[in-house]
């Protein structure tokens, strides 16, 4: 996810046009509130049991992960595959297409995460796991900094009752490269993301998502930005309306708000530090998907 990157302007100096990109990521808020359906085994109308390994494809016109945008503001192609278990064990792998300028040198995303969850009752279940973001060929020194990966590993928790969860989740390792060599105060291990997810269907051909969320860094910047702003931390909400279209592909449409603006409304390109965008604040995103 877009992050700040102090070093880098310090490196340019004469470029104060604004903060550089942690990397980002969330498929979309659709996906994100089907998290309380994991490990529930679907079964098709005629009442035959669903296969345990499920695929999906996707367009995007902006790629959005917690708030913020992983495409620079631009269109992005997705897809992955997931495994359920009866047993409550869940696998998968998931990727899209990234923009460089907030990941220099890559130009994808790969996730691969498992985890383990049961029922408690028929209202409420329980899920943990391990999340991994991994973004081939994507390093800082692809953009003249010190070598750093952006790749992160979280571990998460997450409780669910009927259509809402509740969901932790805790970095392992630095989060999206974020460490003293960037300008921070420390490194960024422990990062966390407290989230809240809704899926509300409406009819057999609308639901609703709702989402809210908060990420909480454990370093901030060594020196202030222009504007005064020194931590990274933020909010974000959003709502998305999802349409079935028919038994493989759905058409949703979404928007996403992100808080700490004198943090993030003047976001520089790793490519060219005078190319700004505000990676927060208000944005809207139309996804087509198919699954099968």
């Amino acid at each position: 996810m877009p992050f700040p990157l102090v070093t880098m302007s310090v490196a340019r100096a004469g470029f104060d046009a604004g903060v550089f990109p942690p990397p980002m990521k969330v498929r979309s808020l659709a996906e994100a509130a089907l998290f309380s359906l994991a490990g529930i085994t679907a079964a098709h109308a005629d009442g035959a049991p669903a296969s345990p390994v499920t695929g999906n494809v996707a367009v995007t016109s902006d790629y959005m992960f917690r708030g913020l945008t992983q495409t620079w503001g631009r269109p992005a192609i997705q897809g992955g595959a997931d495994y359920a278990s009866p047993d409550g064990f869940a696998a998968g792998f998931w990727g899209s297409s990234i923009s460089e300028r907030s990941y220099p040198g890559g130009a994808m995303e790969l996730d691969l995460y498992a985890s383990y969850g049961q029922s408690i009752n028929s209202d409420w279940s329980w899920r943990a796991g391990l999340y991994g973001y991994v973004y081939p060929g994507a390093n800082l020194n692809q953009a003249g900094l010190a070598s750093r990966s952006l790749n992160t590993l979280e571990a998460n928790a997450a409780l669910t009752w009927k259509q809402l969860t509740l969901k932790y989740n805790h970095a392992l390792t630095d989060y999206f490269g974020v460490d003293t060599e960037q300008g921070y105060t420390g490194d960024s291990k422990g990062t966390d993301y407290l989230q809240l997810d809704a899926a509300i269907p409406l009819n057999d051909v609308w639901s609703v998502a709702l989402h809210a969320g908060h990420t909480h860094y454990t370093t901030t910047l060594v020196v202030l930005l222009a504007n005064g702003a020194r931590n990274p931390s933020y909010s974000d909400v959003g709502a998305t309306l999802k349409a079935q279209l028919n038994g493989h592909w759905s058409l949703s449409g979404g928007v996403t708000y992100a808080t700490n603006a004198d943090f993030y409304r003047r976001t520089s390109s790793f490519l060219n530090a005078s190319d700004t965008r505000n990676v927060g604040g208000t944005r809207g995103f139309v996804m087509l998907q198919g699954t099968y």
